[in-house]
């Protein structure tokens, strides 16, 4: 097999490695160091990191990965997967999406090894685990107060990236645009094919979510054949999302809200009312276009402006999508939707 070599340790064909890999140190002299647990198979095959917690805040892909590696009878049995549950730990210990020095660390890609503390930490994660994969699986939440249905977002040009997508078994996938300074451009650049997972909410863990994460992840293992594969299920085929917008408030005051995440919306359906304090009607939002909710904002107050409510259009009929979504998390939470 390849060598495969972090923070200046030989990983071995065949083991299991924990590894911290220090990235800076606080004022006072201590280290700050990302935790890695590398799986090296036996047999040669592809490379995948899975990454959690790049905003600090977003803690649904640490829990997806603690759960994913702790699986009974987990392994590996060719090639190499590199999970890393927080590549942002100061933010975590924080509870703040940012770097100490206020920088969105997705933003902060490729880095810099003599730049800021944000370039610093994007340049080590992008030399020492990115460098070696071929694939990778980026696991995000909504912002805080903003909540995600799960959905992969991906650039699905590339087939054997949006063969992924389908194959992570989410009800809604995104044809999504590379941004500007994110570890997904920075790692589409080194040639490793990428895919982001949306799911919940920021500080916050959603046992729907991570449910999906963890089917997601084994899903798309298997299919690269790093893991045996289980009795066949029925796979869940879903949706592509031909564009996505958010609908923003035309007024600021207390809001009630009149739809769920999943749910379909109709062109001129009542998505929120938005009240004064005196409880006076302010101004109704509506459905600019059909489509079905995948993101939204949690909060009951609202600045004029303010993102609200996250629409994908579909080509396809949006009842169908509707029911099957249903369908999923009745799958995932079998308990919950009794």
């Amino acid at each position: 097999m390849k060598e495969l070599v972090i923070g200046g340790y030989n990983i071995e064909a065949g083991s299991v490695s924990k590894i911290e890999l220090s990235v800076a140190k606080l004022y006072t002299g201590a280290d700050v160091s990302l935790p890695i647990k590398v799986f090296r198979g036996k047999k040669s095959g592809p490379t995948i990191f899975i990454s959690a917690a790049v905003h600090g805040d977003e803690l649904n892909g640490i829990e997806i990965i603690h759960r994913l590696i702790k699986q009974k009878n987990f392994e590996i049995i060719r090639g190499t997967l590199i999970a890393v549950p927080m590549v942002n730990v100061y933010g975590v210990v924080n509870q703040s999406r940012y770097m100490p020095d206020r920088r969105d660390l997705n933003r902060s890609f490729p880095g810099s090894a003599k730049g800021s503390l944000a370039a610093r930490v994007a340049h080590i994660f992008l030399t020492e685990i990115v460098s070696h994969c071929d694939y990778g699986i980026d696991l995000h939440t909504g912002a805080i107060h903003r909540s995600n249905l799960p959905q992969i977002r991906a650039d699905l040009a590339d087939e054997k990236t949006k063969e992924l997508a389908l194959v992570f078994g989410v009800p809604v996938v995104l044809n999504s645009n590379i941004i500007d300074g994110s570890l997904r451009e920075s790692a589409v650049a080194n040639k490793t094919k990428v895919l982001l997972y949306e799911a919940g909410e920021a500080l916050r863990l959603d046992e729907l979510s991570i449910r999906a994460g963890v089917k997601g992840i084994t899903n798309v293992l298997q299919n690269l054949g790093l893991i045996r594969k289980t009795t066949k299920k029925k796979t869940t085929i879903p949706y592509i999302a031909n564009s996505s917008g958010w609908l923003r408030a035309s007024a600021s005051g207390f809001v009630s809200q009149k739809i769920r995440l999943g749910d379909q919306v109709v062109k001129g359906d009542i998505l929120a009312v938005i009240g004064s304090p005196y409880g006076d009607v302010v101004d109704r939002v509506e459905a600019p276009r059909s489509g079905i909710l995948i993101g939204m904002q949690n909060i009951p107050l609202v600045q004029e402006g303010e993102a609200m409510f996250h629409i994908a259009y579909f080509s396809e009929d949006d009842d169908a999508i509707a029911e099957h979504i249903e369908i999923v998390q009745e799958q995932l939470l079998p308990d919950y939707y009794a």
